[in-house]
């Protein structure tokens, strides 16, 4: 059985923790962000090497070695939007489909030491690149397509949200 997409708007962690991760936006500023990001790493370098990394838990929820792959995405394209809203004014996402994703790159399929390594690639240039905004940055602001306004802050702590959230999910 595939799994069902999640069209959750989840920009409402902006304003409240999450009940079931536990993260607080209000606790994200610019300089934690970074190392936050690198913080995390081994710990999904970890989820990686387990000898079930592949297997669903359920028919309707992914296994640890998909949400490493969505994981190992969401640091490239958070990356991407991050460098749109610094390089221009009221820059402009396109709508992203995880689960079309998912099929598309076989996520399922995925070799683990590959996604590891990727992973972590990935991680590390997002850090670097949350890194290098400056103070007067942290306003700038950009629009999902739709409509959701971020700023980069914002968008700092939504994307830090989604990687502790999955961490929570695989751990959980």
């Amino acid at each position: 059985m595939p799994i069902i997409p999640d069209e959750k708007d989840w920009t409402w962690v902006l304003s409240r923790p999450c009940p079931e991760c536990s993260f607080d936006a209000s606790t994200v500023t610019p300089s934690t962000v970074p190392g936050t990001v690198r913080n995390m790493l081994p710990r999904w370098r970890s989820v990686l090497r387990r000898p079930d990394v592949a297997e669903r838990p359920d028919e309707r929820t992914w296994s640890a070695l998909e949400y490493a792959c969505h994981v190992r995405d969401v640091f490239s394209l958070f990356d991407q939007r991050l460098n749109l809203m610094l390089d221009g004014d009221n820059a402009r996402f396109e709508n992203w489909d995880q689960d079309r994703t998912a099929v598309e790159k076989d996520y399922a399929n995925a070799d683990p030491v590959v996604v590891s390594a990727e992973l972590t690639a990935e991680g590390e240039q997002v850090a670097e690149s949350f890194a290098g905004v400056r103070q007067a940055e942290w306003g700038r602001k950009g629009l999902r397509s739709n409509g959701s306004e971020f700023t980069v802050l914002t968008l700092a702590q939504y994307f830090l949200h989604d990687v502790v959230h999955h961490l929570h999910d695989v751990d959980g």
